[in-house]
């Protein structure tokens, strides 16, 4: 897997470098501020781009639009975001159209080496890699609305399914069964209006764009 790095902290960048060339895949650039990210991109177009939101010169979000205007000229570029706080309106902003491989995971993270990694696969493999924290925001933020008639256990579910989980993987972290989640994912669909199919990552796109819509 070709990647691109975008951190400006050096001993970050250096270490995600060093852990992605160790499971096999190869960095073909790395960048340290806003304005090196989109010719990188551009240059080398990457399987996927791992990118801190807050990057010099500003320290604000050079990072995130950087890669927002980059998957505009590459329309499907799979973008893993990295920063050190939940940031509910830029990761709002990057999941609001319900594009796939997209990912938004706290910093800290990184050092959980199997998780990262993992998430990095889904990722570039056009999947949804939400941070747990991330995904609490997410469905905390509004009120008054569908998402207050589920139960705590289809609360459960759709977090799960948010974080890019399938059902083998719910149906063991709930200690369910599968047929038990599949179930509960149906009455997920069916009480936020949404199409009742649980197939593929469609599933997790069709659920942020719901969270990510307009009210």
């Amino acid at each position: 897997m070709r990647v691109v790095i975008a951190e400006d902290n050096a001993l970050l960048r250096e270490g995600m470098v060093l852990l992605l060339t160790s499971a096999g895949h190869e960095v073909v650039a790395v960048a340290g501020s806003g304005p090196e990210v989109r010719p990188a991109l551009l240059e080398h177009r990457p399987d996927v781009a791992v990118l801190d939101v807050r990057m010099p010169p500003g320290f604000r979000d050079e990072g995130l639009r950087a890669a927002l205007e980059a998957r505009k000229e590459m329309p499907g570029l799979p973008v893993l975001v990295l920063s050190q706080y939940v940031e509910e309106s830029y990761a709002a902003e990057l999941l609001g159209g319900g594009a796939s491989g997209v990912g938004y995971l706290l910093k800290d993270r990184v050092g959980r080496v199997d998780e990262f990694l993992d998430a990095l696969d889904r990722v570039a493999t056009g999947g949804t890699a939400l941070d747990p924290e991330v995904v609490t925001e997410l469905l905390t933020r509004r009120r008054d609305d569908p998402l207050d008639t589920l139960t705590p256990r289809e609360r459960e579910v759709l977090k799960l399914m948010a974080e890019g989980r399938d059902n083998t993987t719910i149906a063991k972290t709930l200690v369910v069964t599968e047929r038990a989640v599949s179930k509960h994912i149906g009455n997920v669909f069916l009480k936020l209006g949404l199409p009742p199919s649980d197939s593929g990552h469609r599933r997790v796109l069709a659920v942020l764009a719901y969270l990510n819509r307009d009210s």
